[in-house]
């Protein structure tokens, strides 16, 4: 039966099975490299100072920041133009998190026991309306990357972005809130319009290959996370999870949890203590993977591809 069931499932596009014996990707992004670095939790323009101001100390490239994570609404105006001009100046993609988030709005049912198992999701059209209102508010400031958690709204954003109503190059990336740990769920963001996606922390090689074989985008790989989802490092993996799911970025996000670090009332100097130690951490996984896997390639700082603000 299960023979059956796994030969129906590839007519579709989507293996039958974790592919145990890892095989090398065949992909790369689009300049040849198989890895880049990703850091979260770069809260505000000057967090976004200090990083690549370490970025650039170390020679290490850095491409892309999850920023705002705490809801883009919570910056004005002029610190949103600040964090895209320098950003702009730096050559490196933000993936900017519009607010309200979800975790702040009027439904509690996730922060239940039984609840949080349900998804993070938005609840009805006007909190769909706010959240593409405060994308047009940070695409003025020149931002040009988004995080997504909804795939009814990634859906409803990329009709919206073969329609105009969003710059060329805009790109939608999918959080790891949204609970994808498989090829057909990576299919379906893909086909939606996702252009990068981020599966849940807690997944294997042979999964992340099995992935790979299904889709083209790249795949963010939690190489770091929270104390609160699990405390792994898995720096010493890097080289194969490079080898088996490139192009992919390489997610660098230690801490405590999502809710005691990105919150408005975190100290600056603490997020850029923290930005550093990440950028630091980002050299260390290049430099294992150079003496372990010296035949995959990391992106230079500012590839073309990159979705780098347009302040």
């Amino acid at each position: 039966m299960i023979k059956d069931i796994v030969k129906k499932m590839e007519k579709y596009g989507i293996p039958g099975r974790d592919l145990h014996e890892l095989p090398s990707s065949q992909l790369t992004f689009p300049d040849g490299a198989h890895y880049r670095m990703e850091i979260s939790g770069v809260e505000r323009p000057e967090v976004c100072e200090a990083l690549i101001d370490e970025m650039q100390k170390r020679n290490v490239p850095v491409h892309r920041l999850i920023s705002a994570v705490m809801g883009a609404t919570l910056l004005d105006k002029q610190e949103l133009r600040r964090f895209a001009k320098a950003a702009h100046d730096a050559k490196v993609e933000v993936i900017m998190t519009p607010g309200p988030r979800a975790p702040w709005e009027i439904g509690r049912q996730m922060a239940t026991p039984e609840g949080a198992v349900c998804g993070l999701r938005f609840r009805g059209s006007d909190a769909i309306a706010r959240y593409i209102a405060d994308i047009y508010r940070c695409v003025e400031a020149g931002f040009r990357g988004f995080l997504v958690w909804d795939e009814g709204v990634l859906w409803l954003l990329n009709e919206m972005r073969k329609d105009g109503e969003f710059p060329e190059g805009t790109t939608f990336k999918v959080s790891i809130y949204a609970g994808h740990a498989n090829a057909a769920g990576a299919k379906l963001l893909e086909n939606i319009g996702a252009n990068t996606f981020n599966p849940i922390g807690d997944i294997s090689a042979a999964m992340y290959a099995s992935i790979r074989k299904a889709v083209k985008l790249p795949i963010d790989v939690h190489i770091y996370l929270f104390d609160a989802w699990g405390g792994f490092v898995r720096f010493w993996e890097a080289g194969e999870l490079a080898r088996v799911a490139a192009p992919c970025y390489f997610k660098i996000e230690p801490g405590p949890s999502v809710g005691a670090l990105y919150k408005p009332w975190t100290p600056p100097d603490s997020l850029s203590f923290l930005a550093r130690e990440k950028v630091k951490y980002g050299q260390i996984i290049h430099e294992i993977i150079q003496e372990n896997n010296p035949e995959l390639k990391l992106s230079a700082q500012g590839p073309a591809d990159l979705a780098i603000p347009q302040p």
